[in-house]
């Protein structure tokens, strides 16, 4: 039986032979029901016999599956020089790069960050900025008001506020966050962030509108890491005075709205307790999702939004 097991060239055959030696009707099964008929030595006998057969065939088995496995490795092999399959990484958001990268010039530029509450109270949303409650301005802005008078924050600049409250002057600061308004098309969001920059420091230091678009233009040819030809327009908003809106020429001749600037009105100083005529200063703010969109190629702000981890892959970010 040995040299038979020895002799077997596959797993199948010897499967088999195993099953008529050991199955349910082998050969060995039915000498083993007999051992307790049998004499001490005839017992030592079949259970030596039992063992070294289980042996050679376990031997076999192993000596057929490694002839197999080199079989089949014999047939094949491996490319080391190939490259390896991609594999899926985690990316950053584009807003979330945008406002890393904005971030990181404001702060290089001696602009401290700040944040603030979402839901504000009238006075950091509106009066403190020089929006009292009868004030025409108020209409400027279609606001997300809550039961107890509180309302979604409609911008950033009521961080600014609580910066002059809580640090006083001079300072210079930004503030980045999420604001909430009444707006949905393709460049409109309810849901969408902004950045606004201040500065105040004592009015001998001379801070001027000239100083103001030397910033917003360094920070801008920083992001989109170019020159960039601007337009400066008179506007107006109820906190700053004079205000401005500034464009930057896109694509062409093509004139893009990019931020809304000015030198801090006198009440708003006023409202945080602090003299307009000792102090002086200029304000900005910017939306970072339109930017984010002129420097991604993006002509619907909704894309941003709409948790497609598809077009992250293919967007290019």
């Amino acid at each position: 039986m040995l040299d038979e097991i020895k002799k077997i060239e596959s797993l199948e055959e010897l499967q088999s032979l195993y099953t008529s030696v050991f199955g349910k009707n082998g050969t060995m099964t039915a000498k083993l029901k007999t051992m307790a008929t049998l004499s001490n030595d005839e017992r030592a006998a079949l259970n030596t016999e039992n063992t070294e057969l289980r042996q050679a065939f376990k031997m076999r088995q192993t000596e057929l599956e490694h002839a197999a496995l080199n079989a089949k490795l014999s047939g094949e092999y491996v490319d080391v020089t190939l490259d390896t399959e991609p594999k899926n990484h985690g990316t950053l958001h584009p807003l979330t790069e945008t406002l890393s990268q904005i971030g990181a010039i404001l702060e290089s530029l001696g602009y401290t960050m700040w944040t603030g509450p979402e839901v504000e109270d009238d006075w950091h949303n509106f009066t403190a900025l020089n929006t009292p409650s009868y004030h025409p301005a108020r209409d400027m802005q279609d606001s997300f008001f809550l039961d107890n008078g509180n309302v979604l924050r409609t911008q950033t600049s009521a961080i600014q506020i609580r910066a002059m409250e809580g640090a006083g002057v001079p300072i210079k600061m930004f503030g980045v966050g999420r604001t909430y308004r009444k707006e949905m098309d393709a460049t409109h969001s309810p849901m969408f962030g902004q950045i606004e920059g201040l500065y105040v420091d004592k009015t001998d230091r001379h801070i001027t509108m000239s100083d103001l678009v030397a910033t917003i233009r360094t920070m801008l040819e920083r992001y989109f890491e170019r020159k960039l030809e601007m337009r400066i327009r008179p506007s107006y908003f109820p906190f700053t005075e004079p205000s401005i809106e500034i464009d930057i020429k896109w694509n062409g001749d093509k004139w893009l709205e990019i931020a809304g600037a000015g030198m801090v009105h006198p009440n708003v100083l006023r409202n945080c307790g602090i003299n307009p005529d000792e102090y002086q200063g200029f304000a900005f703010g910017f939306g970072w999702d339109r930017i984010a969109m002129l420097k991604f190629g993006l002509n619907d702000i909704r894309k941003f939004y709409d948790g497609d981890i598809r077009w992250l892959k293919n967007s290019g970010f």
